[in-house]
């Protein structure tokens, strides 16, 4: 990283003497504006709320342009990632910066496929939890966990342990939300099965019964190996920043991205398919199709509490890339299996048609987001609403990893410590009980 020949000049109206900060350039995107002399020089922090306005790192993973509505995993446009790649050859691109030739591919799908099964004690610490607890503190718990069963890949600092941790964590997610799955319906734990890909797997561990044996559909398939793709890694999200900030302490790998699927868990970050699907029933509940214009004129009164979920996104101001994929991979499965006339279906596809031609929508640029689209096709297979974000989680551990990596390799990497801005009392003193009012 060099600066550029620009640098920006700031300058105080207290008298307090000019600056300049020196300006980087990354390969495409905004110029950053360095303030880490700030501080020394002036005696000041910034001040950014939500950190819209700070770059934390660098970093040559994932890029996002929310104008153009365009996202890149090392460069490569999402939408020819998502046709013409599975799962694993984008698990490979992210965590070693190329896509993988023929041999390395199958090195690595057999690396991760014989990672698969987890140490039969996780049964017994998977017993400890209700059968009704939510899947994501049942993964939080059981992530966190992993630490103490594979304690000979936890040294953060030691790049070799690092790339078995990754592989574990990559290949033994599907089986950890395929046992908590299990364990929430009373069924037993279906094992891994090395002939199938990494999605069919999952599938059939979620699936599959002792009973008979389970044939995975290949366009459901597929469109879980999509949905994979679309979420493995999403620049510098709330989950992305909590693992980076985690692992800055040196912390191992598994309690790291145990941090990053806690954060997940919150509705405004990886529970929003969850939420999407939750409005629609309720619509479904209070009358269906035919209130739909009722529903969307609470939506639009500035004095309603009623929200339209899966729609817009904080990041992207045109049409998510991610959607637009989410959506002929809905129509599909739909299709698939015979779903298209389905109430709750039928429901999601009116009010999306609103939304794509209400100038009230449009002009907000509130279109369908991939969480919309997401939620309706984990229902459709069969995926419980409760299990959503533990599938997010699934799928977003290699770019969680990927990363940590990138910021452990950084030389500039320091264990995160944000400023503030102090509000409270100035100094005072501790008064004897007996003089305080």
């Amino acid at each position: 990283m060099t600066p550029s020949d620009v640098k920006a000049t700031l300058s105080f109206s207290d008298g307090s003497p000019s600056m300049e900060l020196p300006i980087y350039k990354g390969t495409i995107g905004p110029d950053v504006i360095d303030i880490r002399k700030l501080y020394a020089q002036t005696g000041k922090f910034t001040y950014d709320p939500g950190f819209l306005s700070t770059a934390s790192c660098q970093s040559a993973i994932t890029y996002i342009d929310g104008d153009k509505g365009e996202l890149l995993y090392r460069g490569y446009p999402i939408e020819q990632l998502a046709t013409q790649c599975d799962f694993l050859e984008v698990c490979y691109l992210l965590l070693y910066g190329e896509l993988p030739t023929v041999e390395q591919r199958a090195k690595f799908s057999k690396t991760i496929t014989n990672h698969t099964m987890v140490n039969e004690q996780m049964q017994f610490f998977l017993r400890g939890f209700r059968r009704d607890a939510h899947p994501m503190a049942v993964m939080t718990g059981l992530v966190g966990a992993m630490s103490a069963f594979y304690h000979d890949s936890t040294d953060v600092h030691n790049p070799k342990h690092r790339e078995i941790a990754a592989h574990r964590l990559i290949a033994k997610m599907p089986t950890l939300v395929a046992m908590a799955y299990k364990y929430s319906i009373g069924q037993p734990y279906i094992y891994p099965k090395n002939s199938l890909s990494y999605t069919a797997n999952f599938m059939r561990m979620m699936f599959a019964t002792p009973c008979e044996e389970y044939e995975p559909n290949d366009v459901l398939v597929r469109a879980l190996d999509r949905i994979f793709i679309l979420h493995a890694d999403h620049e510098q999200n709330a989950s992305t920043s909590t693992v980076r900030l985690c692992g800055s302490s040196g912390t191992n790998p598994f309690a790291a991205i145990a941090a990053g699927v806690a954060c997940l868990w919150g509705p405004a970050h990886g529970g929003a398919n969850e939420a999407a699907l939750n409005m629609l029933e309720d619509i479904q509940r209070n009358g269906g199709v035919e209130k739909i214009g009722e529903f969307i004129k609470q939506v639009k009164d500035k004095n309603s509490s009623v929200r339209l979920m899966g729609f817009g996104h904080r990041v992207y101001k045109n049409y998510d890339p991610r959607a637009k994929l989410m959506r002929e991979t809905c129509h599909e499965v739909l299709g698939e299996l015979g779903l298209e006339n389905d109430p709750l279906f039928k429901l999601a596809m009116a009010l999306e048609k609103i939304a794509l031609e209400d100038e009230y929508f449009v002009a907000r640029k509130l279109y369908p987001n991939v969480d919309f689209y997401s939620g309706i096709v984990q229902r459709a297979i069969g995926i419980p609403v409760s299990l959503f974000t533990a599938i997010f989680a699934l799928a977003r551990t290699v770019g969680w990893i990927a990363q940590l990596n990138e910021m452990i390799g950084d030389p500039e990497y320091k264990i995160g410590r944000p400023r503030q801005l102090f509000v409270g009392s100035a100094p005072r003193q501790v008064k004897p009980i007996a003089e305080r009012g």
